[in-house]
């Protein structure tokens, strides 16, 4: 099952193990159980730490297999085979269960340690899924960190019959003792803030009283990493204040277009991205919501108010917080997001296995969504608002040759239907004869565009009539020591490697905009700069 070079590999990794591996498996007769032991097997054959017992009788999920060290109450298990994008979570399992330390900051590990109570997770995944990784990962080594709580990691295709009994209908979802805990990417720290309930108070103490930035960036995608970066390098004080970093490239599939790049996928771009800006002294605060700007005052200090209640102070400010998938806006879409409605087809789809789906949008996002579901689902509606695709032409020419796609143009969504727990239809409206149709079908994949996070501007910084911020050619804003960069801004093209120069430029213009004021800083670092 693993190629030479894998197994090779995965030997030198193994030998950071500290303390022996129990891997306890659980099969029957099935072909699945059989592939299972194979992998098992292998890994066994690795290492003299490992080793490898097998049950038929027990209560346990089939196929599946448990990771834990004699001497340790850890309750870690993988239903299926995590392969894919999953073997990366197997990997570090093993070597957390072997005792190897984890990256993670030490306060967030202790702060799990420290949990009390019985938390018992199982997290439904895909295969093709990018997000699943970090919320498989988090709970593995939770597990291995805290003796009362435990998690399972589930492949829901091939556990089929329980995601439809629990109408899991998007990956990853999560359950916390029986109940639905979340849906969608999770890295530890926001699991562990979301069970630990005084943790966000105790967080806004401490980010109350930072000192003053020199500069503050406000977003962690592709343009506030690269603006902390040229800003760290000119010596002087940069913080990051981030929803989530990594931003958008998180939820991105396949990066073919990044130059010098020739493939690469989200998630590991995003994590390049934070290890390149912890090379530099920048304060990066993550779980960060921004709530309200307030211009600079008789002090110079410009002010970003939070939505946890906490400030924090600058002299000037990058804005580069991004943008999130635009919804249609229609009755129903809320009600059945993630029961239905989704806006990852690559973590999505395999849960529609054999199902009847839409997609909406006709643009090169919308038609790459209906052929990667056509080999996955048995029928897909394309609907389109406009009277004609607007995908790239070669896109085109593959969708119109799949067997099980059908293509409405000058069709406009005007509800999500259901039976009050899952989508089971939609309608809409022919916009060139006024008929309303309906669809029937399992699942609705949107794909119809951006919407920049800027609402918590508006009143403050100029937006355009899409609601993007207004910037010229140096990422200035209209508001003195403000700056920004990346899809959030009124740049034309929306795209990775334009994001990282805008942040970039808007760094170099912060600084420029520094040397040229009076005030410095206490540490006197941009007055040395300059």
């Amino acid at each position: 099952m693993l190629d030479a070079n894998l197994q090779t590999q995965l030997k030198a990794y193994l030998e950071k193990v500290t303390r022996p591996i129990q891997i306890n498996a659980s099969v029957d007769d099935s072909d699945k159980s059989r592939e299972m032991m194979e992998l098992l097997n292998e890994l066994a054959g690795l290492s003299d730490k490992i080793t490898l017992e097998v049950w038929r009788d027990d209560a346990e999920r089939k196929p599946s297999f448990g990771l834990t060290t004699p001497g340790q109450d850890i309750r870690l298990r993988f239903a299926g085979l995590p392969m894919g994008h999953e073997f990366t979570s197997l990997v570090l399992a093993l070597l957390q269960v072997g005792g190897h330390p984890s990256k993670a900051a030490p306060e967030l590990l202790e702060q799990v340690r420290g949990l009390e109570g019985e938390y018992r997770f199982e997290t439904y995944f895909s295969l093709s899924c990018q997000n699943c990784p970090d919320v498989v990962q988090a709970l593995n080594l939770a597990a291995v960190l805290n003796p009362n709580l435990s998690h399972e990691a589930i492949d829901g295709a091939l556990f089929q019959e329980e995601v439809d009994a629990r109408q899991v209908m998007s990956v990853p979802t999560v359950y916390l003792n029986g109940e639905v805990f979340g849906a969608g990417r999770m890295d530890l720290e926001q699991i562990v803030a979301k069970i630990d309930t005084g943790a966000s108070a105790r967080n806004a103490g401490r980010i109350a009283a930072k000192a003053p930035f020199d500069v503050l960036v406000v977003g962690g995608g592709p343009a506030g990493a690269a603006a902390a970066v040229y800003a760290a390098r000119k010596g002087i004080r940069t913080g990051v204040a981030a929803e989530r970093f990594g931003g958008q490239v998180l939820d991105t599939m396949a990066i073919e277009n990044f130059v010098s790049v020739q493939e690469t996928e989200g998630p590991k771009m995003a994590a390049a991205l934070e290890q390149h800006v912890r090379q530099y002294e920048v304060d990066i605060m993550n779980l960060l919501r921004a709530d309200a700007l307030v211009p600079a005052g008789a002090d110079g200090l410009i002010e970003v108010k939070l939505e946890n209640g906490a400030s924090l102070r600058s002299r000037t400010v990058i804005l580069s917080t991004g943008a999130r998938w635009r919804q249609m806006n229609v009755p129903g879409e809320n009600e059945y997001r993630n029961k239905g409605v989704a806006y990852c087809p690559h973590c999505d789809g395999p849960l529609f296995k054999g199902k009847r789906v839409a997609v909406i949008g006709g643009g090169n996002s919308g038609v790459e969504a209906a052929i990667d579901l056509a080999g996955i689902v048995a029928h897909v509606t394309l609907l389109e608002f406009d009277d004609r695709l607007r995908a790239d032409e070669v896109l085109q020419r593959k969708l119109r040759s799949l067997p099980n796609v059908r293509i409405v143009t000058s069709a406009q969504t005007t509800e999500v239907l259901g039976d009050g727990s899952k989508v089971n239809g939609l309608v809409y409206k022919d916009r060139v004869g006024g008929d309303s149709h309906r669809v029937e079908l399992e699942g609705v994949f949107v794909q119809i565009g951006l919407l920049p996070n800027t609402e918590w501007l508006k009143g403050t910084v100029e937006l355009s009539p899409r609601g993007e911020i207004v910037i010229d050619d140096r990422g200035q804003t209209n508001v003195p020591g403000v700056f920004a960069a990346g899809d959030a801004t009124t740049v034309p093209y929306k795209q990775i490697v334009i994001a990282m120069g805008a942040g970039a430029t808007a760094a170099l213009s912060a600084f420029d905009h520094l040397i040229r004021s009076t005030a410095p800083t206490s540490s006197g670092a941009v007055a040395e700069a300059a």
